[in-house]
């Protein structure tokens, strides 16, 4: 089974989100939207629109719970159910919520360090 097949996502916690994110605004030029991130449209090696991609966010880390960490990664899935289930009998620490939403289906599991890792197979086509 494949597991992990790209990057869907970097998030980072920040005591000042807005104003952390006014910072990259400017001095890296990302376009941060309303929500507190952005999206970096994939393309192929040529520069050629490919469907896909890569969120970068920055907010206060309420999400990352129960992790500490200041950040967290999405990791694109091929099939998420099949994935937890081989992590679970692997032994890992799964955590029980999963999500499903018109961007798709989440679930997570902590790494041993106690880094909350996301968990994403996107909608068919994308």
């Amino acid at each position: 089974m494949k597991r992990v097949t790209g990057i869907g996502g970097v998030f980072f916690a920040a005591k000042d989100p807005p104003a952390l994110q006014a910072w990259y605004r400017k001095h890296l030029g990302i376009d941060v939207q309303p929500w507190g991130g952005a999206a970096f449209a994939w393309s192929d090696d040529d520069g050629k629109p490919v469907a896909g991609t890569t969120a970068w966010s920055i907010g206060d880390g309420g999400y990352f719970a129960p992790s500490r960490s200041s950040f967290m990664v999405n990791y694109r899935v091929a099939d998420l159910t099949g994935l937890l289930q081989a992590l679970r009998e692997e032994g890992c620490e799964v955590l029980e919520k999963t999500e499903e939403s018109e961007y798709g289906k989440f679930g997570w599991v902590m790494d041993p360090e106690g880094n909350k890792v996301e968990l994403w197979q996107p909608p068919e086509g994308q």
